[in-house]
């Protein structure tokens, strides 16, 4: 380990249902490091400024929201206050919502303090849009998960359906192009591979064939002491 990377970081990007949060869930559970779902950050605003009423075009309202988040994680629970909204978050309204907002500057900017407050020893996973080309990009392993938007929306249709919520196909391949479009092209941190980032297309691969090659980067990087 490096005396400029005390604290490792494994970023994990990538598109909506590429698989990023389950990988990255499992990759920190093996390592035992922290994990931050950023995107749930951005979710947790999106479903503050549905409940408060607060207008998407808002962008200081929404970013004063962002600053004043009250939220915290225990492994697959996501707290806002002391009210459990894991559930919640994963509405395909909140979702859409979370990736307008999420092209907001200042809105990018109000959750930038809070992110890095997630590096802690022993180390961090990471998982997100931008975790390695903007919050973290001095990361040892950058990670860019990808997968066809047929797959990632068959993936999305039927973590929907097991957790009691109503999906549509072909609405979902309408979103999730959207939703591409939007995070591709927005003018702050667009989604990218960063510099350096492994690309991995899950398309074909379950999830525990993607953590295995994620831990099998880390331990290179290891074995050359970059970590």
């Amino acid at each position: 380990m490096t005396s400029a990377h005390p604290i490792p970081v494994i970023t994990i990007d990538g598109p909506t249902a590429s698989g990023k949060g389950t990988v990255s869930h499992l990759v920190a559970q093996q390592l035992g490091f922290h994990y931050l779902d950023s995107g749930a950050l951005y979710r947790l605003t999106a479903l503050s400024a549905l409940r408060k009423g607060v207008a998407l075009g808002d962008e200081h309202a929404l970013a004063k929201l962002a600053r004043a988040l009250h939220c915290s994680f225990a492994g697959e629970d996501v707290f806002l206050g002391q009210e459990n909204v894991a559930a919640a978050i994963r509405a395909e309204e909140v979702g859409n919502t979370a990736s307008k907002i999420a092209a907001l500057p200042a809105v990018r900017q109000a959750l930038f303090g809070l992110q890095l407050d997630f590096h802690k020893a022993p180390g961090l996973v990471a998982d997100g849009r931008d975790m390695g080309s903007v919050i973290f990009p001095h990361a040892p392993l950058k990670v860019f998960l990808t997968a066809s938007v047929e797959a990632r929306a068959e993936r999305r249709y039927k973590q929907l359906i097991g957790k009691g919520f109503p999906a549509n196909m072909d609405d979902l391949l309408k979103d999730l192009r959207e939703r591409d479009e939007r995070d591709t092209n927005r003018k702050v941190a667009p989604l990218k591979p960063a510099e350096g980032a492994y690309v991995l297309d899950t398309s074909a691969m379950n999830a525990q064939q993607a953590v295995e090659q994620v831990l099998g980067w880390y331990a290179g990087l290891k074995k050359q002491h970059v970590v």
